[in-house]
C-alpha cells in the first residue's frame, strides 16, 4: 500500500519573551511605593511626636511641690517659719510661710495666683512655669489644691507697682519656688471664708452675687466661721480684755484664785441654777464664785479676782444672755466706804477702754469692715465717769415720757431708752448707775444706813445695757441671816458660809463683769453669740 502523503511540517515554535508590566500595573506599584513612604513618614513623626512628649511629661519640678507626709514628729528641721504680717519689711528675701489657701486663681496654664491667709493677715502668692524650678504639672496641681488646704510655701518676698487690695499685706507678694500640702479640706465646706467674712450688709437677701451666712449657720459649723479675719480679731480683742482686768488688779494688789463650780447649795436662789447629779446626791453648778469670795475676805485675802465660768439655768433666748458665760469677778476689803469699789472697778473699766482702743487698733477695724459702729465713747478727765442714781435714773425715764410706776425696776427696754437719752444729753456710752432698791438686790447685798429700802450696790453700763453689777456685801452674821430669811434663803442652808462671818470678816464689797457682753458692747456685735467661742442658751449645747 503506498504511504500516504506526509502531514506539512510544522513551524517552529515561538519563544516567549519576557514582556514589561502594563500601565495599570505600574500605577498600582507607584501607589503601593507612596502608601508605603507615607506610612514610613508617618511612623516617624509619631515616633517623634512620642519622643517630644515623653520629654514634656518629665517633670523636671517634682521635688517642689506635693503632699507632704503625715507629720509625726519624725524630724526637727530647724526652718524658721515666716509670719505673712512682717512680709512687708522682708522685701527681696525667700522666705518659709505656712498658711491657708484662701483663694485660688489659675490664668492660663503657666500661672497661678493664690491668697495665702494666717488668723487676720493675709498675702497675694504667684506661681509661675519657669523651666528646671515650676513645672506645668507643679501649676496644674497647685491650681487644684482647695480652698482651706493648709499649705508650706517656700518663695521670694517682692515690692509690687500698684497696692494688692484683696490682701491685707498689699506691698509685697510671694513668688513661689517650693509648695506642699500638710493638710487638705476632706469634706464640702458649709460656706466660704470670704463670705462669712463679708458685712450683713453688703447685700440684699434676693442677691444672687452673694452668700449670707446666718447667725445659726455659722454656729452650728463653727470651726469654719471662726476663721474669718472678723472672728480672729473678735477672739484676740476677748484676749485682750482678759489681760487687762488681770494686769490692772494685779498693779493693784489683788490675788487671783480658782473657785469650785460645784455646789452643795444655790449662790442666790435656787430658780436659775443648774442641778447635777452628784454621787448619791445633788449638786448644782455655781451661778458665780459670789460665796467664794467673801469666804476669801474672811479668810484674811484682802483683795481677790477670778476669770471663771459662770452657769445660769435661764430660759433667756434673748441677744444678750447665755447659759454659761466667762465671769470675771472681783471682790475686797474696804476701809471707810463701799464707793472705794466702785470707784477701783471705774478705774478698771476706763483701763480696758483705754488699751483696747490704743493697743488693738488694727483688729477693732477688721471688725469695723464687717460690723460697722459707732466708736465706743466714755468720759476722760476731771469730769469723770457720770454717775447717777436709781432715782435719778428713773427721773431721765419719766421726763421722757415712761410712766414713774413702770419704773419699780428698770427693764430692758427701759434700760436702752436710758442710754440712748445719756449718750444724747452727755455724749458717753459708758456710766453708772448707784444705790439700787433692796428689794432687786440678792440677799448679801449691805442695805443703805439712811434708807432701808436703798442698797449700797451699783451697776455698770455700756450702750445702754447692763454689765456689771456689784455691791457692798453684809459681812455681820446676824443682819445676813436677817436679810437671808427675808428672802426666804435658810441659813442653815449654807452654814459654812455664814460661818465664815461668824469668825469675823472686814467690810467689803465686789463685783460681777459678763466678759462676752462687754466684747459685745464695745463693738457693737449685736449678738452676744458672736463674743462667745461656742455659746450655750437654752436651745444650743454643740458644737
Amino acid at each position: 500500500m503506498a504511504d500516504s502523503p506526509a502531514d506539512p511540517p510544522k513551524p517552529p515554535a515561538e519563544r516567549a519573551t519576557p514582556a514589561g508590566p502594563s500601565k495599570s500595573e505600574l500605577k498600582k506599584q507607584a501607589k503601593a511605593a507612596e502608601k508605603e513612604r507615607k506610612a514610613a513618614e508617618k511612623a516617624a513623626k509619631q515616633e517623634e511626636l512620642a519622643m517630644q512628649k515623653a520629654a514634656a511629661d518629665i517633670d523636671d519640678a517634682v521635688e517642689n511641690y506635693g503632699p507632704l507626709p503625715l507629720n509625726q514628729s519624725q524630724s526637727r528641721p530647724n526652718r524658721e517659719r515666716i509670719p505673712i504680717s512682717s512680709l512687708s519689711q522682708r522685701s527681696g528675701e525667700t522666705v518659709l510661710i505656712r498658711a491657708r489657701v484662701h483663694t485660688s486663681r489659675a490664668q492660663g496654664n503657666k500661672m497661678v495666683f493664690l491668697n495665702l491667709r494666717q488668723r487676720t493677715d493675709s498675702v497675694q502668692a504667684l506661681l509661675s512655669v519657669s523651666p528646671g524650678k515650676v513645672s506645668k504639672q507643679m501649676a496644674k496641681w497647685t491650681a487644684g489644691l482647695a480652698s482651706e488646704s493648709i499649705v508650706l510655701v517656700e518663695g521670694t518676698v517682692e515690692r509690687v507697682a500698684e497696692t494688692i487690695k484683696s490682701a491685707s499685706v498689699g506691698d509685697v507678694e510671694v513668688h513661689i519656688n517650693t509648695i506642699y500640702l500638710i493638710s487638705g479640706v476632706q469634706v464640702r465646706l458649709p460656706f466660704s471664708v470670704d463670705d462669712a467674712n463679708r458685712p450683713e450688709t453688703a447685700a440684699d437677701e434676693n442677691d444672687a452675687q452673694f452668700n449670707r451666712v446666718l447667725l445659726d449657720t455659722r454656729l452650728n459649723n463653727r470651726v469654719v466661721d471662726l476663721r474669718s479675719q472678723t472672728n480672729q480679731a473678735i477672739f484676740k480683742l476677748q484676749g485682750a480684755i482678759g489681760d487687762l482686768f488681770r494686769d490692772h488688779l494685779r498693779s493693784n494688789g489683788f490675788l487671783e484664785i480658782h473657785s469650785p463650780k460645784l455646789q452643795g447649795a444655790a449662790t442666790e436662789s435656787g430658780a436659775s441654777v443648774f442641778k447635777v447629779s452628784y454621787f448619791k446626791g445633788n449638786a448644782f453648778l455655781a451661778q458665780s464664785p459670789q460665796l467664794a469670795k467673801q469666804m476669801a475676805i474672811a479668810a484674811d485675802f484682802e483683795r481677790v479676782y477670778e476669770i471663771g465660768p459662770v452657769f445660769r439655768a435661764e430660759d433667756s433666748n434673748t441677744h444678750r444672755h447665755l447659759t454659761e458665760f466667762m465671769g470675771l469677778d472681783l471682790e475686797m476689803t474696804i476701809e471707810e466706804h463701799y464707793h472705794e469699789v466702785m470707784e477701783l472697778l471705774d478705774s478698771l473699766f476706763l483701763t480696758i477702754f483705754r488699751g483696747l482702743s490704743e493697743r488693738y487698733k488694727d483688729e477693732i477695724a477688721v471688725v469695723r469692715k464687717q460690723f460697722p459702729a459707732d466708736e465706743f465713747k466714755w468720759r476722760e478727765g476731771p469730769e469723770g465717769t457720770l454717775k447717777i442714781t436709781f432715782h435719778q435714773a428713773v427721773d431721765i425715764l419719766v421726763a421722757d415720757g415712761v410712766p414713774r410706776e413702770d419704773l419699780d425696776d428698770i427693764n430692758t427696754e427701759n434700760e436702752k431708752r436710758l442710754g440712748r437719752l445719756i449718750k444724747a444729753k452727755y455724749d458717753t456710752d459708758y456710766y453708772i448707775i448707784d444705790k439700787f432698791p433692796m428689794a432687786l438686790r440678792p440677799f448679801y447685798t449691805m442695805p443703805d444706813p439712811d434708807d432701808p429700802t436703798l442698797s449700797n450696790s451699783y451697776d455698770f453700763f455700756m450702750r445702754g445695757e447692763e454689765i456689771l453689777s456689784g455691791a457692798q456685801r453684809i459681812h455681820d452674821p446676824t443682819l445676813l441671816c436677817e436679810k437671808m430669811r427675808s428672802k426666804g434663803v435658810d441659813p442653815d442652808s449654807m452654814k459654812p458660809y455664814v460661818d465664815a462671818f461668824r469668825l469675823g470678816c472686814a467690810p467689803h464689797g465686789g463685783g460681777g463683769i459678763g466678759l462676752e457682753r462687754v466684747l459685745m458692747l464695745f463693738l457693737k456685735l449685736n449678738n452676744i453669740r458672736r463674743a462667745s467661742l461656742f455659746p450655750r442658751d437654752p436651745k444650743r449645747l454643740e458644737p
